[in-house]
């Protein structure tokens, strides 16, 4: 899955919701994170471990979250519910206007069998779920005060 959005987040607003693993990830992420399945494991200066998924989804993730490289965001999924893998990466850069480019990705690393089940994790069409987190952060920026 990839896509690239644009919002009115600068990029460091969007580096705080990113890495933001307080119970305010759930409000900020509200239409893409499920608080009943949320939580957080272990978390450091630059890195967190936390549980996932998206609500009224039968699937979970335990993802590795670590953002050292203060222009990028990675994680890699530790253990799911479907037994599979994966990583993502997102990059924000400044647009002229105060808001940010914002590019993410992410793919499965899972055995050949799981490839079926994987299908129905990315279902929903990549310009919905890009919808949602331009919604999401201009929502944060102006929480912002931007």
């Amino acid at each position: 899955m990839r896509f690239d959005i644009e919002t009115k987040a600068t990029p460091e607003q969007v580096r705080r919701a990113l890495t933001d693993f307080t119970q305010d990830r759930v409000r900020i992420w509200n239409r893409t994170l499920d608080p009943k399945t949320y939580e957080l494991r272990e978390q450091g200066p630059t890195w967190a471990v936390a549980r996932e998924s998206t609500p009224r989804s039968p699937f979970w993730a335990v993802a590795r979250y670590d953002w050292s490289d203060p222009a990028v965001i990675r994680w890699t999924v530790v253990e799911s519910s479907y037994g599979g893998g994966g990583e993502g990466v997102v990059r924000v850069t400044p647009r002229g206007d105060g808001g940010s480019l914002v590019h993410a990705e992410w793919g499965n690393t899972a055995p050949r069998r799981q490839k079926a089940l994987l299908f129905l994790l990315h279902l929903v069409p990549n310009r919905m779920i890009a919808r949602m987190w331009a919604s999401a952060l201009d929502r944060y920026a102006l929480s912002q005060g931007g």
